[in-house]
């Protein structure tokens, strides 16, 4: 038995057209899995797709807003149409407003709110259908250090990526009859856009991280492949309902 063998398995992965999401891709492709990117950014899709495919991966792109309910549904819908079927979730799409709390408009608080947590609620509620029509499936959502952590500029972020966490745990009690597995990742400092751009606005986060950090560095999108294989694998399938750190130490340390 191979228990990371996902030939004939379709994975959705929204936000996968780069940084973790294309590196949990990868992970997932490695194992035989059809990958379906999704996104806002056609030209981050051609650029991941030509590195999935160099992999020999089978990958194709379906644009998609996630902030948006039609889009979630016409996502999965657009999978089965590519693919035949969805097995594999990874709400990995996200943003994030670097504002203290009292600087931070309701408008910031429900963008990032939306895209963060609502989207993979609804992305989840899109693809349980299918996964029940399969048999079961796998989802992976994406939280953060923020799921454990308070920091003076995330609040919102925060909020989202703790939420997550919450309605990982809801949806694997849910879920666990029809034998869909839900859980969450929480990254740990990762080297992509994203938080390029904390390091420009938090001095010193460069090396306070390298410095907190046992292993001593940034994480790259590719220390993300191997949590995603195996959550998106059989070798996971009494696994559900966890929130797992991928970070290098960095939770743990002093």
């Amino acid at each position: 038995m191979n228990l990371f063998d996902l030939t004939g398995k379709v994975a959705v992965i929204t936000g996968g057209n780069g940084g973790i999401g294309l590196g949990m891709a990868r992970g997932i492709a490695s194992c035989g899995a059809t990958i379906v990117i999704a996104g806002r950014d056609r030209g981050k899709a051609d650029a991941a797709l030509r590195a999935l495919r160099e992999d020999g991966a089978q990958a194709s792109f379906i644009a998609a807003d996630v902030t948006k309910t039609a889009d979630c549904q016409a996502l999965v819908s657009g999978a089965v149409t590519l693919h035949g079927r969805v097995d594999i979730l990874v709400n990995n799409a996200g943003t994030s407003v670097r504002k203290l709390p009292q600087d931070l408009s309701e408008d910031e608080w429900h963008h990032v709110l939306d895209t963060n947590l609502t989207s993979a609620f609804r992305c989840a509620r899109a693809a349980y259908p299918e996964m029940l029509r399969g048999g079961g499936g796998k989802i992976i959502n994406i939280g953060s250090m923020m799921s454990l952590f308070g920091a003076p500029y995330a609040v919102a972020y925060a909020s989202s990526k703790g939420g997550i966490v919450q309605m990982s745990r809801a949806l694997a009690t849910a879920w666990a009859k029809d034998n869909i597995q839900v859980n969450a990742v929480l990254p740990g400092w990762i080297d992509t856009d994203l938080t390029r751009g904390a390091r420009q606005q938090v001095p010193g986060l460069q090396d306070s991280v390298e410095q907190r950090t046992p292993h001593g560095r940034w994480g790259t999108a590719d220390d993300m492949a191997g949590i995603a294989a195996f959550l998106a694998s059989p070798a996971s399938d009494f696994v559900t309902g966890t929130a797992i750190p991928v970070d290098g130490g960095f939770s743990i340390a002093m």
